[in-house]
């Protein structure tokens, strides 16, 4: 019985045709990041110089970020749909690039949320401020 199956999975068409898919949308994936890479080393460059992004590589990085979750969501089995060039290409969201998101902290375990600047870590070396430790052990 379970040879059976096993044969009858193994001559399935449908499998071995999205095997076919599989190859060819990994192999387009790859071009993707590399495509993803190029978008954001050439943002980075024009923020640096410009002072801001521009608009057409933000929606080709969206885009192409949203064919590659579509792809690896095929490529694992999660889905079905088969990303572009198979269907359609993925729809960008139209965004403000400077638009500033306001952020309300809710209160966890009864702990106020924090209202200054005292809670945020520094990442810096500011030595002079701390008390010297012991290496002692209780």
């Amino acid at each position: 019985m379970m040879e059976q199956k096993t044969k009858s999975n193994l001559l399935n068409t449908e499998t071995w045709i999205r095997l076919l898919y599989m190859v060819v949308i990994g192999m387009l994936s790859v071009v993707a990041r590399m495509v993803i890479w190029v978008v954001a080393v050439l943002q980075f460059l024009l923020v640096l110089i410009t002072g801001s992004g521009n608009d057409n590589l933000r929606d080709l990085g969206q885009g192409t970020s949203k064919w590659t979750y579509q792809a690896f969501l095929f490529l694992t089995f999660n889905s079905d749909v088969k990303p572009y060039p198979f269907s359609d290409w993925p729809e960008v969201d139209l965004q403000q690039p400077d638009e500033v998101i306001d952020v309300e902290f809710e209160e966890v375990d009864g702990s106020p949320a924090p209202t200054d600047m005292e809670d945020v870590p520094a990442f810096v070396n500011n030595r002079e401020e701390q008390p010297p430790q012991d290496d002692k052990t209780v």
